[in-house]
This record gives structure tokens, sequence and C-alpha cells, in this order.
């Protein structure tokens, strides 16, 4: 493996997984990332053998152009709030693009990451949305692996400092979908996975689901949120037509919604391992325990000063 075409390398799950191809060098070849906005790279431009360059990888041209120059693809785009039609454009109509352009130019190793909680029926345009975006590209032909990941936690995550912060700021929290579960995963497990994926060939035509060592319901990580953070509060258990009402109003709060009437729909599907597929020990990955991990950041002085700066980042399209 030589070039790797990394999309949505900018990101949080993405900035671990070009260090991680960084550091496993890449096959001795370069990792290319594109992004809309420059600025926008910031967190890798620095990483030796890696390209960041100035593209729309929803453009088709752009896309193409991209692809050919790749030995491989990784898809980590993805969006957690939005329209139904965001959805489809991110989750369905890049992944059809991106499917399409590798049928073009012969490239035909591809690491796509999706969710756990993706199948039929699924309750959230999320999930439906990620449902159908696995479906397109399983049907393009290609040399494909599926890495399904339960909720990321990470230095820079968006689930833990989130409630870590709300608990800085209000003596009570107002918690709806409190026993909905989850098994959350290391954003660094989780950038191991796609780099044993892209070195180990017996992955093609395989779904991982990456998942850490313990399920926990919603409210458990609140409540270690709040204490790893030093600011522990008592939560206040919401019905889900009131959690829905709440979740409306923070739609339309400025910047990036905390919260939105889909998250809540997604939790109505455990967000956990179901047992019947190969995870991150099938990958020769040991899944690191949330309580190894995320005391360290959340109790740090500089998390505050990271969620202020992600409210107030420009929703990115």
């Amino acid at each position: 493996m030589n070039d790797i075409l990394v999309l949505g390398g900018t990101g949080f799950v993405g900035r671990a997984v070009c260090e991680r191809l960084v550091e496993c060098g890449a096959g001795g070849g370069r990792i290319v990332v594109p992004t809309r906005r420059l600025a926008h790279g910031i967190g890798v431009r620095s990483l030796p053998t890696l390209e960041l360059v100035q593209a729309d990888v929803h453009d088709d041209a752009q896309l193409a152009a991209l692809v050919a120059g790749a030995d491989a693809v990784v898809n980590l785009v993805a969006i957690l709030h939005g329209t139904p039609a965001a959805f489809e454009q991110v989750h369905v109509e890049l992944p059809r693009r991106l499917a399409r352009a590798c049928q073009a130019t012969g490239v035909r190793r591809l690491v796509h990451v999706s969710a756990v909680g993706v199948g039929p029926g699924a309750p959230s345009n999320y999930l439906r949305s990620k449902t159908a975006g696995e479906a397109v590209l399983a049907a393009a032909g290609l040399e494909l692996t599926l890495l399904r990941p339960s909720v990321i936690f990470g230095a820079d995550d968006e689930f833990l400092n989130l409630f870590a912060r709300l608990q800085l700021l209000a003596p009570l929290l107002p918690l709806a979908g409190g026993a909905a579960r989850f098994q959350p995963v290391w954003v660094q497990d989780v950038a191991a996975a796609v780099a044993a994926c892209l070195e180990r060939r017996e992955t093609i035509a395989q779904t991982f689901e990456l998942v850490g060592p313990t399920v926990y319901t919603l409210s458990e990580l609140v409540r270690l949120a709040g204490r790893w953070s030093g600011h522990e509060r008592p939560q206040w258990p919401l019905p889900m037509a009131a959690g829905r009402l709440q979740a409306r109003v923070m739609e339309w709060l400025p910047g990036r919604p905390l919260m939105s009437r889909d998250n809540l729909d997604s939790m109505a599907v455990p967000n956990v391992a179901s047992g019947r597929l190969p995870g991150l020990a099938e990958l020769g990955i040991r899944a690191a325990a949330l309580e190894a991990v995320a005391p360290g950041y959340l109790g740090s002085a500089h998390a505050c000063a990271r969620f202020e700066r992600w409210r107030a980042a420009p929703r990115r399209e």
C-alpha cells in the first residue's frame, strides 16, 4: 500500500487516523487529506508524508482526481446533526460518488467507517442514511472493509466533553434517554483498526464492530463525565416527550446543536456490539477502558476551552 486518500481526515477521528498512518509508515507513500478550507487542517498539516489539499469531495470531478492518485481510500466523512437532505448528501450521495470515482479510476481498496446500530428499520435519519451508504458501497464491487464504531471518546470528543461542560454550567442536568446503552471506544483504537485493515487483505469483505470493553447507560456516562471533570451534578430524568421538546429547542440555538431529536431517535437502538461480527480483538487490538483514558482529559484545565472552540466553529457541510 502506497498512497492513501483520507476523506474526513481533518476531523476528530480523522486526525487520529492520519497520525496512526504516519506512525505506521503508510506503506512508504503519501497520505492525502482533502478539505474545503485549509484552515480546518491545522491539526494534521505538520504531519510528515501528509499532503493537505484544498478540494470539495462532493464535486465529482474533484473527487475523481483525488481518487485517481490513490492506492486506497479511507472514508470518515460523517455528520451527527442535520436535515434529512444533509444526511442523504453526506452518508449516501458521497459514498455513491466515491464508488463511481473508484470504479472509473480502477482504485479498488476502500475502508469505510459507518456506525454501530445500522440496519433495516433503523429509527433515525443518521442510522438510516448510514445503512443506505453501506449498501451503496457493498454493491459497487470494491475491496471494501466496513468499520462500525460505537460512540467514540478521546481528548477532543463531542460526547463526554459535552456532558462535562454542561455540568459545570448547570446545577441540575435534565436528561432524556438515560437508560440508552453505549459501548464507548477510544479514538486511538479506531485509528489502529483503520490502519490494521489497510495492512491486512484478509479484512476485505468483512465488517468489524469497534467497541470498548464495557457497556454503560447514558446516565452512567453523564455521571462519570461530571465526576472526572470535578463537577458532578444531580440528574433530572426527563420523559421522552419532554426530551424531544428540549432537543427541538437546542436545534434552534446558535452554533452547533448540543442535542437533536434525531440523536434521541438513534438512542432507541442500543449502541453496543451485536456479538455477531468480529471486533477489535480480531484485528489484534486490545480495547482501552474508558476509565483508563477519559479521567485524564476530562480533568484537564483545557477541557472547557476545547468545548468552546468546538461550539464556535462553523458547521461543516
